[in-house]
């Protein structure tokens, strides 16, 4: 019982989740993830609200390459009600197990890391979807800061496959 309770607090405290998809199917990832392709700036189009990203607007995700094979992460927003203010952040990514390139881990402190899997990309990269495990994290990124409607819903239809509940995002 006390793991459990320890397990539940680590998990509030970093602010990512831990709970289990339930009866829902494994959470499935792109197949192939050309690391070197993805590095660059995304731009956050829709995401479920969490409290570490409450407040935040015009939010972007810069990846760059490590000298370890590591990835730096540098997420960037605006305050919504200080439009002047940037709120950043800076963290570090990697892949577990190279036969899945699409499943990364995230830190932002020590020693806590949150799954990162990429469950769709476009071919040329020029969007993704981000999402976790337990289906409680959810981003659409873009290279660009806005996104096509007709593209987005075809994105919402890949999401609600995958059994997301589209109900929850929040469109930036």
């Amino acid at each position: 019982m006390r793991k459990k309770t320890l397990l539940a607090l680590i998990c509030a405290a970093v602010g990512f989740g831990c709970a289990s998809s339930g009866d829902l199917p494994p959470l499935q990832t792109v197949a192939k993830l050309d690391i070197n392709r993805y590095l660059g700036k995304w731009h956050e189009i829709a995401r479920y609200d969490h409290r570490f990203q409450r407040g935040c607007v015009g939010s972007t995700a810069e990846y760059a390459l490590l000298p370890d094979g590591r990835i730096s992460v540098t997420n960037t927003c605006r305050e919504e009600d200080e439009p002047g203010k940037v709120r950043q952040s800076t963290g570090v990514a990697w892949v577990d197990d190279p036969a899945e390139p699409a499943k990364l881990r995230v830190r932002f402190f020590w020693p806590f890391s949150a799954a990162y899997w990429v469950i769709a990309l476009d071919e040329e990269y020029q969007w993704a979807v981000v999402g976790h495990p337990s289906r409680d994290y959810l981003w659409i990124l873009s290279r660009t800061p806005t996104m096509d409607e007709e593209l987005y819903q075809k994105i919402l239809a890949l999401i609600t496959a995958q059994r997301y509940d589209v109900g929850k995002l929040k469109k930036m």
